[in-house]
């Protein structure tokens, strides 16, 4: 097996998992009961939150721990739009968000508000200028991803963030799924952001919003109490634990990861330049994501191929309907083609150049299999 899907998915690190399974079976009493062994609970949770916000360096009261990014981005979109929408009902996204963003916003259009969409320049930059252009008197939330899932583009977070520090009216959220533990950022500028643990070898099914506390938020989940009352149900003390632990060693071993995957993009890279291949990427791509097309080839159909020879990539965002062109690659190159024929390659310190050498190997048999069907 062949596994180059780490953007999708990134297995569970064996430290986090011992750590998952080992507080599953030492706090499993309700952290929210007042005896001994819930107090007991609660008190493992607070010591990991304490945690958690340090790596993060926020407040652990800035924290709000979710069902994963999807339900994060939701409750930003639209706890910010009920919250504040006598403020405004002005939302700006870029054209390289998740669909968990897109959704929501759409849903929100329903409602009444409006939505612009800022364009990437050449490079899969966001236009600065044309984003402050944007920006209205009753622009209540601006929402630009860190790096997006399909070309790996990482924004100019930090400079946005500057930026709309002369909006008081507009908060900043950011969706950092796909660069927490793959390269340094600094959240100092920015009110809301979106975390995913089983992107950086955490545990699925749980997600992390950090809300700065100059924004309140109307919830999209009523109940019971819970670790904030921006989000109810009862806390999950092992996903909390564990995601302290894939924290921690995300953020410890950054830079030796970093440096083992980009020997490994740099190698993908030149493999990639010897076969007719047009590589989306750009220089502000993150190593770990490596997008190109292959014209002519229908990039899902192919992907299926791969798929049978136990070879795995991804033709774009996992969470996109088959057989649809990337819109990530169709807002950058206006091609239709490139984006129905565009394929990702996201690569892990534990991805071998043994393993991307026989993945080309397959990659041209089954290609010259392709070419022959058609």
């Amino acid at each position: 097996m062949i596994y180059l899907d780490y953007a999708a998915n990134a297995p569970v690190d064996k430290e986090v998992l011992d750590a998952y399974v080992d507080a599953t079976k030492r706090y499993f009493a309700n952290p929210n009961s007042s005896h001994k062994l819930g107090l007991e609970a609660k008190e493992a949770i607070d010591n990991a939150s304490k945690n958690i916000a340090k790596y993060l360096g926020v407040e652990e009261d800035e924290l709000i721990y979710t069902s994963g990014a999807s339900e994060s981005n939701n409750l930003v979109i639209q706890g910010i739009s009920e919250r504040y929408k006598n403020v405004g009902k002005h939302i700006i996204i870029s054209k390289l968000e998740h669909n968990s963003i897109v959704a929501p916003c759409q849903r929100m259009q329903e409602l009444g508000f409006e939505i612009d969409m800022v364009s990437p320049n050449k490079d899969g930059i966001i236009d600065i200028d044309e984003l402050e252009g944007l920006i209205r008197d009753d622009t209540i939330l601006v929402s630009i991803t860190s790096v997006d899932s399909e070309l790996g583009i990482r924004q100019p977070i930090e400079e946005i963030g500057k930026l709309l520090k002369k909006y008081p009216n507009t908060f900043f959220h950011t969706d950092a799924s796909q660069i927490i533990g793959k390269d340094h950022i600094d959240f100092k500028d920015v009110d809301l952001v979106t975390m995913a643990p089983h992107k950086f070898y955490g545990i699925n099914g749980f997600g992390v919003l950090i809300k700065k506390k100059n924004v309140s938020l109307k919830p999209i989940i009523y109940g019971g109490k819970s670790t904030t009352i921006y989000r109810s149900g009862t806390p999950v003390t092992a996903s909390i634990i564990a995601t302290s632990k894939a924290l921690e060693l995300a953020i410890s071993k950054l830079d030796e990861r970093k440096e083992i995957i980009t020997k490994l993009h740099d190698y993908v890279i030149d493999k990639l330049k010897e076969r007719k291949v047009i590589i989306n990427s750009t220089p502000n791509s993150i190593p770990n994501t490596i997008n190109f097309s292959v014209k002519g080839i229908i990039s899902s159909d192919f992907v299926k191929l791969l798929g049978e020879k136990d070879v795995f990539i991804s033709s774009k965002t996992s969470c996109c309907p088959e057989n649809t062109p990337s819109k990530s690659i169709y807002a950058l190159t206006n091609d239709k083609s490139l984006a129905l024929s565009s394929m990702r390659i996201s690569l892990s310190h534990l991805t071998t150049k043994e393993e991307i050498d026989e993945f080309f190997k397959i990659f041209d048999e089954t290609l010259e299999e392709y070419n022959g069907k058609k």
